[in-house]
């Protein structure tokens, strides 16, 4: 156990990268697939059971706990890490990504954000010191820099003035977090599909100096093609030597695409959604449980896996319990799904360290390119 925060890159096979991230909370295997748990809670899943999947770090949402219960009440019952039971490491986001989509709900000036609840209509001001002064008090292990997110596709104008003024509250960000020993701060490298755009972002924030550095402004509606150009070049422009974390990023191909070209983290609600939707990401692509094809079905959902959901109940049972709109069904879903993508990142950690990832990744596509995927 370590009382600081580093990071230590163990192989390389490309581009891919595998290492490992410490922190006095435990160590993070790299590449890593964060959970989220936006409310203090991976949906659906016992910590204890989010755990039994193979994730060491789980990702927490400021804008939703900022609102409910708040931070202060996080901090005065011990911090987010006793209040949901999770001894692992814990990564926040800033909140803005969830304060720029509320459109018409917001006001964005210089100082920061201005915006009203999606709860209860309460207006609340989200500047880079608050978010800052937020994330402290959750306790959280890595703290995200404040930032603005536009959606794309957005013009170049666009985008240049909301990088600019990301710079701005990435040092803001930076002044207010401080020192503090055993916590990391990240900067959030934006630009949108601009190279040119992307460098000038990551020579700024090379400049204030961070713990890890974020590829933002992805995954916001451009495109798995447009996001792999990006990611071409983006990790490239970030520091060797520290944690390369892609944001909101997704499916597993998505994760697989990503992981080629330099990143070392990620995070997505889509497991922990899709299983409470019955979609189900298997080795063979994807299946959709409520579909009728199910019913007779006394195969697992991947023979291969196992979790619980594959080594004690059949499709018919899985199929059974969501069209009844069953609790269980949500809970065993999402514990495959999660247990999948997990499976995922320890095959790319071991491929990478074999030095074997190509091999890895044709295997990847091809068992997934044999299989029958469901209709939506």
């Amino acid at each position: 156990m370590t009382d600081r925060f580093s990071f230590q890159l163990h192989a390389t096979d490309g581009k891919a990268r595998t290492g490992a991230i410490s922190t006095p909370r435990g160590a993070i295997r790299t590449p890593a697939f964060m959970p989220v748990g936006t409310a203090a809670t991976v949906k659906a899943m016992l910590p204890e059971s989010v755990a039994a999947t193979g994730a060491d770090i789980l990702l927490g949402n400021t804008y939703h706990l900022m609102l409910r219960p708040t931070a202060e009440r996080i901090a005065r019952l011990g911090g987010l890490h006793k209040f949901m039971n999770w001894d692992k490491p814990i990564l926040t986001d800033s909140g803005g990504f969830q304060v720029m989509s509320l459109a018409g709900l917001r006001k964005l000036t210089e100082e920061g954000v201005t915006f009203k609840s999606h709860i209860d209509g309460s207006s609340h001001h989200l500047t880079p010191e608050r978010s800052m002064e937020i994330q402290a008090l959750l306790g959280s292990d890595i703290v995200m820099c404040f930032d603005e997110c536009p959606a794309l596709p957005a013009d170049r104008d666009r985008i240049k003035s909301s990088m600019d003024l990301s710079m701005r509250w990435a040092q803001r960000s930076r002044d207010a977090f401080g020192d503090r020993p055993g916590h990391a701060l990240f900067g959030i490298q934006q630009g949108g599909l601009e190279q040119d755009l992307r460098e000038e972002s990551a020579q700024a924030l090379r400049a204030i100096e961070f713990d890890g550095y974020a590829v933002g402004g992805l995954a916001v509606g451009e495109g798995q093609e447009a996001m792999f150009s990006v990611l071409d070049f983006a990790p490239d422009q970030l520091p060797e030597d520290k944690p390369r974390y892609l944001m909101g990023v997704g499916k597993p191909d998505d994760i697989v695409g990503a992981v080629k070209r330099g990143i070392d983290m990620m995070d997505c609600v889509l497991p922990s959604r899709s299983g409470r939707t019955g979609q189900v990401f298997t080795r063979h692509g994807v299946v959709n449980i409520k579909n009728a094809r199910h019913a007779d079905d006394p195969r697992p959902l991947d023979e291969a896996c196992t979790c619980p959901a594959c080594a004690n109940y059949s499709r018919a049972y899985l199929h059974h319990v969501f069209r009844s709109q069953e609790m269980i069904s949500g809970m065993l879903l999402t514990w495959h799904n999660l247990h999948y993508f997990q499976e995922i990142m320890a095959g790319m950690r071991d491929a990478i360290s074999a030095g074997t990832f190509a091999a890895w990744e044709a295997d990847f596509h091809s068992t997934r390119a044999q299989g029958d995927i469901d209709p939506l």
